[in-house]
């Protein structure tokens, strides 16, 4: 009887794990990070989501004292060892200053991004040296900063891209750069 009670209590705790760690909103999330991630194609971004939209190379510090600056994205050619295999991919410099009190854990971090209100997937080409996060097992400890590269597949025309980032799964917020790639 007790082993299918903590059964039960484990899978409950399971799900509620996985509801966080893929982004439920709450009602504490900010509206730029809930227009970047769900809303549909034909929705579009309200004034008031694309209003608390950064643009590239601003820089945002979350309250637990992380600094995030993201450059500008270049274009770039997959190579064909590339995936997912994509006409065109935009690479993004992004800059993390530890400027709170405790050590930042890397391996938290989500970089996600949208084109025309649909997810890209991000592009692993080591060819080119666009690997993904490759030190999540790293800290920044305070007063360091971390340099980042990553890619992104996006359509072969120019399209508008909003780079959402969220340092921790429990963090209530997010911050979302949008421009032209």
């Amino acid at each position: 009887m007790a082993l299918a009670r903590t059964c039960k209590i484990m899978f409950t705790s399971g799900l509620l794990c996985l509801a966080v760690a893929c982004g439920v909103p709450s009602a504490q999330t900010g509206t730029a990070a809930l227009g970047a991630a769900g809303s549909p194609a034909g929705a579009g971004a309200s004034a008031s989501q694309a209003g608390n939209d950064l643009k590239f190379g601003a820089d945002h510090r979350f309250a637990g004292g992380l600094t995030v600056s993201v450059g500008a994205p270049k274009s770039f050619r997959p190579s064909p060892s590339a995936y997912p295999q994509s006409p065109r991919g935009a690479v993004f410099d992004i800059e993390l200053t530890n400027d709170g009190s405790t050590t930042y854990k890397l391996s938290g971090l989500t970089v996600t991004a949208t084109s025309a209100g649909a997810a890209v997937k991000q592009v692993v080409d080591t060819a080119q040296g666009f690997t993904g996060i490759t030190d999540a097992g790293k800290d920044v400890p305070p007063g360091r900063s971390v340099h980042l590269t990553l890619a992104f597949a996006v359509p072969q025309e120019q399209t508008q891209l909003r780079l959402q980032i969220r340092p921790s799964a429990t963090e209530p917020t997010a911050v979302t750069y949008c421009g032209p790639a």
